[in-house]
C-alpha cells in the first residue's frame, strides 16, 4: 500500500497530536510536584514545640526532686552537727533542748520497716490472686466492676484507714494477736512488744494489716496489667497442648509477668513507707523504746515527723526532723527506682 493510499484510509480528523497521545510515550515523565512547603514546615514547627514541652516537663519533674533533695540536705546538716550521738544507730530522740540534742532514727526504722513488711506480706499473695481472678478467670461483666471495686480502695482518705484499724480491726484482731503471742512467743518477733496489752490493737501487727488493705490497689493494679499482656500466642499454644486453666497460668502467664508483679510490689512497699495519718492514729499508744516484736507501738518516719510538728520553731529542731524526712526520702526513692527498673525489664522481656 502506498503512502497516498494510507492516507485516504486514515479517519478524517485525525492529527499527529492525538496519535502520539494514543501511542506509548518514550520520553521521560514529567516532574511530580513537591508538597507544599507551608504543610511541612507547619508541621515541623508542630513537632519542635512539642519535644520541646515533653522535654522541658521531664526536666521540670528532674529539677523538683533534686530541688527536694537539696532542700532536705541543707536544712539536716546543721542540725547532724550538733548531733550528740550517733544518727542511724542511736535509739534515743531528744529534741526539746536545741542547745542539747539527741536524735536518732533505729527505732523509728524498726517501726517503719516491719509495718511495711508486715503488710507487703498479706499484699502481695492477695493482690497476685486478684489480678489473676480479674485476667483469666472471672467473665468480662464481672471483671470490669471488680476491679474499679478494688481502685476505689485507694480513694479512701488514710485518717479514715487509721480510726478503721484503731476502733474495730484492732479489737477485732485480739484473739489472733493474743494467739500468735501465746504459741509462738518464743520467736523474738511474736514476743512482747512494749505496750503491756499484747491485744490492744495499737501496734504493728494491726498496722500492718491496715497498709496491706491501703497498698492492695497499687500492687493489684500493676499486676493486672502485666498479666493481661500475656501474649495470646502463647497462652492458646499452651491449650492447645492440653494444659489446664492453672497449668497454662504457671507456664506463660507467671512467667511473662512475674517481674511486673515485684515491681508493682515494690510501688506498693513505697507508698507503704510513706503513710503518716493512718500510722499515727494506730501507733501513738507509746514512746517507749520498741522490743523488735510485731507487738511494738511507736513512730515511722512520717509519723514522727507528724507528732513533731510542735517543736517546728527552732531551725536546729526542724533540722533533725528534716534529717529523719530526708532518710526516708532516700529509702522511698530507692524503693520505686527499683520498682521502675523492674518493670522495665518486664516489659523488654515481653516485647522480645
Amino acid at each position: 500500500m502506498t503512502d497516498s493510499t494510507r492516507a485516504a484510509t486514515r479517519p478524517a480528523g485525525t492529527t499527529g497530536a492525538q496519535r502520539g497521545a494514543s501511542a506509548p510515550s518514550s520520553g521521560p515523565e514529567a516532574p511530580i510536584s513537591a508538597p507544599e512547603k507551608t504543610a511541612g514546615k507547619s508541621s515541623r514547627v508542630g513537632d519542635k514545640v512539642f519535644s520541646s514541652l515533653a522535654t522541658a516537663s521531664g526536666a521540670f519533674v528532674v529539677a523538683v526532686i533534686a530541688a527536694i533533695a537539696i532542700f532536705l540536705l541543707i536544712r539536716a546538716v546543721p542540725a547532724l552537727q550538733v548531733n550528740h550521738v550517733n544518727f542511724l544507730f542511736s535509739r534515743e530522740w531528744d529534741t526539746g533542748d536545741p542547745a542539747n540534742m539527741s536524735f536518732g532514727i533505729f527505732d523509728i526504722a524498726w517501726i517503719t520497716v516491719a509495718s511495711s513488711v508486715v503488710a507487703l506480706v498479706i499484699a502481695m499473695p492477695l493482690s497476685g490472686g486478684i489480678a489473676l481472678f480479674l485476667t483469666r478467670y472471672a467473665p468480662k461483666s464481672l471483671a470490669r466492676p471488680f476491679a474499679y471495686i478494688v481502685d476505689l480502695l485507694a480513694a479512701v482518705p488514710s485518717v479514715v484507714y487509721g480510726l478503721w484499724g484503731f476502733l474495730v480491726l484492732g479489737p477485732f484482731l485480739k484473739p489472733v494477736s493474743t494467739w500468735l503471742n501465746e504459741t509462738l512467743g518464743w520467736i523474738p518477733i511474736f514476743g512482747q512488744g512494749n505496750i503491756a496489752q499484747v491485744d490492744s490493737g495499737a501496734n504493728v501487727f494491726t498496722a500492718g494489716i491496715v497498709l496491706a488493705v491501703m497498698i492492695i490497689p497499687t500492687i493489684t493494679g500493676v499486676t493486672r496489667e502485666v498479666f493481661a499482656r500475656t501474649p495470646d500466642a502463647q497462652v492458646e499454644g499452651a491449650l492447645a497442648l492440653g494444659a489446664t486453666r492453672w497449668e497454662v497460668i504457671k507456664t506463660t502467664v507467671w512467667p511473662f509477668g512475674r517481674n511486673g508483679f515485684v515491681g508493682g510490689s515494690m510501688l506498693g512497699l513505697g507508698r507503704a513507707l510513706g503513710e503518716t495519718m493512718a500510722l499515727t492514729i494506730i501507733l501513738s499508744a507509746t514512746t517507749a523504746p520498741p522490743g523488735y516484736s510485731i507487738f511494738d507501738s511507736g513512730a515511722t518516719f512520717a509519723s514522727k515527723i507528724a507528732l513533731g510538728s510542735a517543736e517546728f520553731n527552732n531551725n536546729l529542731q526542724v533540722g533533725a526532723y528534716i534529717s529523719a524526712g530526708l532518710v526516708l526520702f532516700v529509702i522511698t526513692f530507692a524503693v520505686n527506682a527499683i520498682a521502675r527498673w523492674i518493670e522495665s525489664a518486664a516489659g523488654a522481656k515481653g516485647k522480645s
